[in-house]
Parts: structure tokens; sequence; C-alpha cells
């Protein structure tokens, strides 16, 4: 019999999904669990789309109670209203804020003693950042990778995710959508919901011909091996924050 061993830690809800705990976020993870003892005002997260940081930035704001604001709508003007009574802030897609909006809310976050949690795709070292005040208290900030997703987290996400829908998928489905599937939290959400859309429209179970024909709508390589980046010792192989 075929078998998928997952190793992974489940941690609850905060407000968004289930988010998964594995080798390849689990320094992030790590870092989220440090709060609010952080050594500097602020934290970088960062990591490719689909990584899940979003979703871990959502799990930080349920403990924290910081609102998130993505970065290309932070107003300078406005600062005083997104903090409110306020110690905190999280900015998503970090790197396309104005930076002198970045500047300013840095350094109100820091005058009241609270925290910024920034999430971009890159480290601040690369993101050109042209204000000399701004490079240097974001390059002095901790910054954090989050890997994309592998095989165990992806499988996991895909369950949890036809769990929710009360759909029953066996294992070889897993398992064919894990060789032939784009590697990331969207692709998970979508093709779940695309599947279970058929099945229903057909009223048929989700099986491997009915994933095949809904990867070959979508854009699904049907002849890609797996690309699963997770080391050997993993074993089987790991959003979400979903």
């Amino acid at each position: 019999m075929t078998q998928l061993v997952l190793n992974l830690a489940r941690r609850p809800a905060l407000g968004v999904a289930d988010f998964f705990v594995n080798p390849r976020n689990q320094d992030a993870v790590a870092w989220i669990d440090r709060w609010p003892a952080w050594p500097s005002p602020a934290l970088v997260l960062h990591g490719p789309p689909g990584s899940g940081k979003t979703h871990l930035a959502y799990v930080w704001r349920g403990r924290s109670g910081a609102p998130l604001v993505p970065g290309a709508m932070l107003d300078e003007a406005a600062l005083p209203d997104l903090l409110g009574a306020g110690s905190g802030v999280a900015v998503d897609a970090a790197e396309r804020a104005p930076e002198r909006a970045l500047l300013h809310l840095y350094n109100m976050v820091a005058e009241r003693r609270g925290h910024l949690l920034l999430v971009a795709g890159s480290p601040p070292a690369r993101w050109g950042i042209a204000l000399a005040d701004l490079r240097s208290r974001l390059l002095a900030c901790p910054a954090v990778a989050i890997e994309p997703p592998d095989d165990d987290l992806i499988a996991a996400v895909l369950m949890k995710l036809f769990a929710d829908r009360q759909v029953i998928v066996g294992l070889e489905v897993i398992l064919y959508l894990l060789r032939h599937m784009e590697r990331s939290f969207d692709a998970a959400r979508r093709l779940a919901a695309e599947l279970d859309a058929a099945a229903l429209a057909e009223h048929r179970p989700i099986t491997i011909a009915l994933a095949r024909r809904v990867l070959a709508i979508g854009g699904g390589d049907e002849t890609a091996p797996s690309q699963s980046s997770s080391p050997p010792s993993d074993g089987a192989s790991s959003p979400g924050v979903v």
C-alpha cells in the first residue's frame, strides 16, 4: 500500500486557516513565537510568492492585534490613524511601501516601544533603499526567510482543504496532484475548489482522471516530474497561512 508520511505539527487557527509547521517555515514561526521579545523594533519576514509568509503575518496580527496594511497603500499622513492607540503594524509587500512613510512608521513604532512586522519577497539588502536612515534601520533588523512549501506541506494543505469541504479524496489523487501541480498554497486552494466544483457538477468522486482533466484546463503540466524541494532527510516530503 502506498503511504505518505507527514511530519508536521498543527497550529491552532488564529483568525485564518490552520498553519502547518515544517522545516521550510519553522525558523519564521519561531520568530513569531518569540514576540514580543524581539531584539529590534522590526522583523522582516521574506520569501517567494506562495510560501505562506502573508498567512504567518495574519497569525501575528491575531496575536498582537496589529493592523495589516499593503505596502503600496502606506500613507505617511494616515499613519497616526493606522496606529491609533496601538504600537504595532504588519506591512505586506513592504518593499513596495513609500520609503518616507515606512521610515516614519518605523520611528513611530519604535517610540511607542512597539513592533513592526515587514513581509517581503526579499530581504531589505535587496530592496535598493534610497533613504539612508531607513536603510540603516532595516539592515539592522532581523530578517528571516520562509522557503517555498515542499510536498509534505502541500499534501497537508490539500488534505485540510478537502476535509474543510467535507470531500473524501484518495491518497492516489493527492500523490498525483503533488507530481503535477504548482508548488504554492494559492494553487492548492484553487485546485481544491476546482476539483470540488467539477465533482459536484458531474455527481462523481474526485479521481485521478478528474484531477488530470482539471489540471489540463488550468494549465497544469501533465508530464513534469515532481519538483519537490524538500531535503532528503525530510522523508516523503511538508500557509497559511493556507
